[in-house]
């Protein structure tokens, strides 16, 4: 069984090598030193090489934002799908540009789409950047009940929308649908941030309270981004402590 899978992965790397024009520099190592060889031959032009292309897309793209913006736009113009329009606005929206992400988001909510949650997520996060919070609660609710909006950030942008249009019943529903121990810092400092501006210090602290206690459980690695929260959140724990 060892024998044949060795001579199956040989074949495959010698067929990927010649296929790619490398065999001049691998076909020996492939064929006399056939396990070393295939794990080598896979790791250094296999795996190495996705893993260095997809460092330079990226790269590219932070350097030439507009390059990409221009390929997806082509690719849109010639071929207008769901695919091409999500990808093309998702990148509107990346380099800020609001309303165009929001001009080919809006059409997409249409058919058998007319509840994708990558999509009503997306808008949530334009029309937020707008200040449209109308539009927010309009939408959200297509995709509230799902338990992964709970995680993301856009169930936190339909709570402070609710909070800016003084519907602040649902708004604290939204942020407790939030408030999961050890996850979701930015929205559990906001829902007591929303507390203490109702004048509900004391629910407020315990919010405050638990972000600062589960953080000294945490390495600095484990808070990442998070850190920026729980600082904020144990400024507002102290003050409240002494001003009580």
């Amino acid at each position: 069984n060892y024998y044949y899978v060795v001579l199956i992965l040989q074949g495959l790397c010698v067929f990927h090598s010649i296929k790619r024009g490398t065999q001049g520099k691998w076909l020996w190592l492939i064929v006399f030193l056939p396990l070393i060889g295939c794990i080598v031959y896979i790791f250094s032009e296999v795996i190495k090489k996705r893993h260095v292309s997809a460092v330079q897309s990226t790269v590219q793209t932070i350097a030439n934002p507009g390059g990409r913006i221009n390929d997806l736009e082509k690719r849109f113009k010639f071929s207008d799908t769901f695919t091409n329009r999500v990808a093309l606005a998702d990148a509107y929206l990346q380099n800020g540009a609001n309303e165009k992400a929001i001009e080919l988001y809006e059409p997409g909510l249409t058919g058998v789409f007319h509840d994708n949650e990558h999509v009503v997520k997306q808008l949530i996060q334009a029309y937020y950047n707008l200040g449209q919070y109308d539009k927010i609660v309009a939408i959200a609710p297509k995709v509230s009940r799902s338990f992964e909006f709970s995680k993301h950030r856009a169930n936190l942008l339909y709570a402070l929308a609710l909070q800016q249009l003084g519907n602040n019943e649902q708004a604290e529903k939204e942020f407790n649908a939030m408030n999961h121990r050890f996850s979701n810092y930015e929205a559990r400092y906001c829902y007591g941030d929303f507390l203490l501006k109702l004048n509900r210090k004391e629910d407020a602290a315990l919010i405050f309270h638990d972000i600062v206690d589960e953080a000294q459980h945490m390495t600095r690695k484990e808070k990442g981004d998070s850190k920026t929260w729980i600082d904020k959140a144990e400024k507002e724990w102290s003050r409240i402590m002494n001003e009580a």
